[in-house]
């Protein structure tokens, strides 16, 4: 099991990343993102932090990738926040997509797909337009587990089908509570309708080994 969108201390998570790596340990993962909430006033705080506690991951037991969740940004600045993110040395990059348990502004999924990032999470409704981007520029939308995002699943493992955008599953943990075993996980993507689950998970993997 991969997981490419945890929170840690560092936003609105509950635990430091060590703890984070020996929970998900036990569980058996691979490997990991800590993708905190940021904007401009906190990525460089989030991205230096994560990559002084990387200089030390060779003695833990699992990859820890160092990554940022751009999150209430407006979508005319969001391609900057990306090249910001970039510049600070984030390895993976997720926007925090237009879930319908949130307020987020019309127009993010859109601009997020147009810059350089890896991961859209929870799309909500996304639209087929913004899908068709997603392929183009190799973006992956975001099946999760997470209570309220997750109510969109569904459709936006359709719409990626439909247009042939690469899929990853991800919890947006926050809490122990929110880790998932390999088997929950599956079950969640099938429920959403995925067919290809291993696809899903070897989605996961590819990310991971770009930071290798």
């Amino acid at each position: 099991m991969i997981d490419l969108h945890i929170h840690s201390v560092f936003s609105d998570g509950e635990l430091i990343p060590s703890e984070i790596a020996r929970r998900l340990a036990e569980l058996e993962y691979e490997a990991f993102a800590i993708t905190d909430h940021a904007d401009f006033s906190n990525m460089e705080f989030i991205i230096n932090s994560l990559l002084k506690l990387k200089d030390h991951f060779e003695e833990y037991e699992l990859k820890m990738i160092a990554g940022i969740e751009l999150t209430h940004i407006p979508p005319k600045l969001i391609a900057r926040a990306v090249r910001m993110a970039r510049r600070l040395g984030a390895e993976i990059v997720v926007v925090h997509g237009e879930t319908i348990a949130e307020p987020v502004r019309k127009e993010t999924n859109l601009a997020a797909v147009q810059a350089e990032i890896d991961i859209l999470a929870h799309p909500g409704l996304v639209d087929e337009n913004t899908a068709e981007i997603a392929s183009e520029n190799n973006v992956y939308f975001e099946i999760t587990s997470r209570k309220g995002h997750c109510l969109t699943n569904g459709h936006v493992a359709g719409i990626s089908e439909n247009h042939g955008v690469e899929l990853v599953m991800n919890t947006d943990a926050h809490s122990p509570s929110d880790f998932i075993t390999k088997e929950l996980a599956a079950k969640i993507l099938r429920g959403a309708g995925v067919e290809n689950i291993e696809r899903v998970f070897r989605n996961s993997s590819k990310i991971v080994r770009l930071y290798e």
